[in-house]
């Protein structure tokens, strides 16, 4: 009994989101905290790559969020520290790229591609629906009424 309880609270543990922000890079500023944290969470981990730079545990990760709150303390904007990292790192780097010319295909990709998907499946099921048979003409119904009697 006790085993299950202990396996229960060690998997309970684990379902935990880890928290990847370290005691020594925390600001004593609580704003200027705030504001870097709210920045972390819009920055995109360059290993990971499907979390953001506040989420992991990675070095390059940690590398970005201490980049940040050093920009925060010399005094940048948001938008000056996200232009900062863009430049160094290309839009990648942002979790939601802005909305432009140049970004569109990744905007309109996924649900395009949905939406193509979707017909394709229509056009699939309409595909094979298969009409209804011609009725049998006068000459064929006596051929198959002649043929189950000589069976039959």
């Amino acid at each position: 009994m006790l085993k299950r309880l202990f396996l229960i609270f060690i998997l309970g543990l684990a379902s935990l989101p880890a928290l990847a922000l370290q005691p020594d890079e925390v600001l004593p500023d609580p704003a200027l905290e705030a504001r870097a944290r709210a920045l972390s969470a819009q920055l995109r981990c360059l290993v990971c790559q499907n979390e953001s730079i506040d989420d992991s545990n990675a070095t390059l990760a940690r590398d970005l969020r201490i980049l940040v709150r050093e920009r925060l303390k010399a005094g940048d904007s948001d938008q000056a520290i996200k232009d900062f990292l863009v430049a160094r790192y290309g839009e990648f780097v942002l979790l939601k790229p802005p909305l432009e010319p140049r970004t569109l295909l990744l905007w309109i990709g996924p649900p395009g591609l949905l939406v193509i998907g979707g017909i394709a499946i229509l056009w699939s099921i309409r595909r094979r629906r298969v009409a209804a048979p011609a009725p049998l003409s006068a000459e064929e119904q006596a051929r198959i009424d002649d043929i189950l009697k000589r069976e039959g």
